[in-house]
């Protein structure tokens, strides 16, 4: 807009400068003419004076001519001049106009133009502002730029890692199928291995899998046992029971073979539950007519044996009690004989007279021993409680004169109490601390050491053991004598069963085994542990009370 003003501005001002030139050369033609005149008219007073005379004729007619040009000039000047100032007033009055218009037209221009300025103004402000705003939104262009670009780093290094475990992932997958195919093989293998018969049942009772010894026992082949129903394969349909982690044994079974005849099978049948839904079972069945007869074969060999055993403990009670009557009389026939012939010298006689009264004493020692033995297997005493402590002490008692001839220390810890007979715990410590202190070598003092301590089990691991549980006790007795040899360790125990002549050490041989039976009729044990020289150490363990009714010898 403000060139097209400067160009309009240019156009008006133009025209008058042209009009202005035009006058001024018809000004300059006026001015000729005058001069012109002027001149005719000195010509004219010329012609009064002498010198122009004779020429008054010529000049009179040029000046007559110039008269009539110059009337005719100035005439026609004048008409050009009156020309001229109309036309120069129409120019003037139109050059008037034309600067009002050119005054209206930039008044009007300035106005734009002001108004320009201030939309200008305005509209700097607003680029200032919107620049800002630019600025500010390139700044946040920017900074979401940057974040993109950090993000897409980051999405990248993402991917890349994605892509790395992806592949760690296929080969850890590739790996995992290839251990879950070799572990599926070997459990196949196994299952295919194993000496029970193993069948597998889909939800409608067919057989979807069975080992080779569920073949070989019920006479099929595996294959064609495959989509059979249980009926048809076993002869029967059996329940399973338990709630998928395990089934319960049931009880003996008889199945079918193929070619009709019949087997006992020990048979534990438990359903497969996916989502909580059966969805089949496993038959794990064993043929056991082998073991059902041998089973029968045993309990009859041990019904003949108990009755045996209980025939050979009525004879040893019943020969004890009879051999008695005889052997008193033979001590006391001779008892009488000797006393009769005290004043008399018998010479051999005499000596077969003390030899056979040595005999008669040994004779009565063993009665007394079997009959003991015989007592340990016939007693019916109830159990009651039996402080340990107060048995060892009331032993030590009666062992006082021979622990003081040989000046033997005895040593004796903490004791538990427990559940037993009393007197055959008295008889159990009597034999046990009898033979620490009879098999000593002479001429050193017998050490006994007396212990006890709570063990878990017959492992010997020590515990604290829980309130309703039931530990053992296990207790030594050690002593610093002569020892044995280790694989005699069963003979000790036997009965009748010596490692030395009478002529060494006095006894039968029996008191051992009457403490291996007293131990097995509280529900214990006894062993020994011990090196020829170095004393022995005979330890027991015996439970610390019992639960049910006490064991039969």
């Amino acid at each position: 807009m403000s060139n097209a003003t400067t160009w309009g501005n240019e156009g008006l001002a133009r025209k008058p400068e042209e009009k202005f030139a035009s006058a001024r050369r018809m000004a300059r033609f006026l001015v000729f003419v005058l001069l012109v005149i002027m001149a005719a008219c000195a010509l004219n007073l010329l012609q009064h004076t002498a010198a122009f005379e004779k020429a008054a004729d010529r000049i009179q007619k040029l000046t007559q001519w110039i008269s009539i040009v110059g009337g005719a000039a100035a005439l026609i000047g004048t008409l050009v001049v009156i020309g001229l100032l109309s036309r120069f007033r129409a120019y003037q009055n139109e050059w008037t106009e034309q600067v009002k218009g050119f005054e209206k037209l930039s008044a009007v221009s300035h106005q734009s133009l002001q108004a320009q300025i201030v939309g200008e103004r305005n509209g700097r402000e607003q680029v200032e502002r919107r620049n800002g705003e630019l600025t500010e939104r390139n700044a946040f262009l920017e900074e979401e730029l940057d974040k993109r670009k950090r993000a897409e780093k980051t999405l990248h290094e993402q991917q890349r890692e994605l892509a790395r475990s992806r592949d760690v992932l296929e080969i850890h997958i590739r790996e995992r199928t290839q251990a879950i195919q070799k572990l599926q093989h070997r459990y196949e293998m196994i299952l295919n291995s194993a000496g029970e018969g193993i069948c597998g049942l889909d939800a409608n009772g067919k057989a979807t899998y069975v080992n080779p010894a569920a073949a070989r026992m019920t006479g099929f082949e595996a294959k064609e046992m495959l989509g059979r129903p249980e009926s048809e394969i076993f002869g029967a349909t059996f329940p399973a029971t338990g709630n998928g982690s395990g089934g319960s044994k049931l009880e003996d079974q008889t199945f079918r073979r193929r070619d009709g005849s019949t087997f006992t099978v020990e048979l534990v049948k438990s359903p497969i539950v996916e989502n909580d839904r059966e969805v089949g079972a496993v038959l794990i069945f064993k043929d056991i007519t082998a073991r059902r007869k041998a089973e029968e074969d045993l309990a009859r060999k041990a019904d003949e044996l108990a009755r045996s055993n209980a025939e050979l403990e009525q004879f040893a009670f019943v020969a004890s009690h009879d051999l008695q009557e005889p052997l008193r009389k033979i001590q006391a026939f001779g008892d009488r004989v000797k006393t009769k012939c005290e004043k008399i010298d018998l010479g051999e006689a005499g000596d077969y007279l003390n030899r056979m009264q040595n005999a008669a004493a040994r004779m009565q020692t063993l009665i007394n021993d079997l009959l003991a033995f015989s007592r340990v297997i016939r007693s019916s005493q109830p159990f009651v409680s039996v402080d340990l402590n107060s048995v060892t002490r009331e032993v030590l008692n009666d062992l006082e004169v021979r622990i003081e001839k040989n000046g033997a220390r005895v040593d004796v810890g903490e004791l538990p109490s427990i559940k037993g007979d009393p007197t055959q715990m008295r008889q159990l410590m009597q034999n046990l601390l009898s033979n620490a202190l009879k098999f000593q070598p002479a001429g050193k003092q017998p050490v006994v050491t007396i212990s006890s301590r709570l063990i878990s089990d017959a492992g010997g691991s020590d515990t604290a053991a829980a309130p309703d549980a039931n530990p053992l006790w296990e207790i030594s007795v050690q002593d610093n004598g002569i020892g044995f040899d280790e694989k005699h360790l069963e003979k000790v125990f036997a009965v009748f069963q010596r490692l030395h002549g009478r002529t060494e050490y006095e006894g039968t041989g029996i008191g051992l085994a009457v403490c291996r039976r007293i131990l097995e009729r509280h529900g214990g044990s006894i062993t020994a542990r011990s090196q020829p020289g170095k004393g022995a150490t005979f330890v027991f363990c015996i439970p610390s009370r019992h639960l049910a009714a006490e064991k039969p010898a």
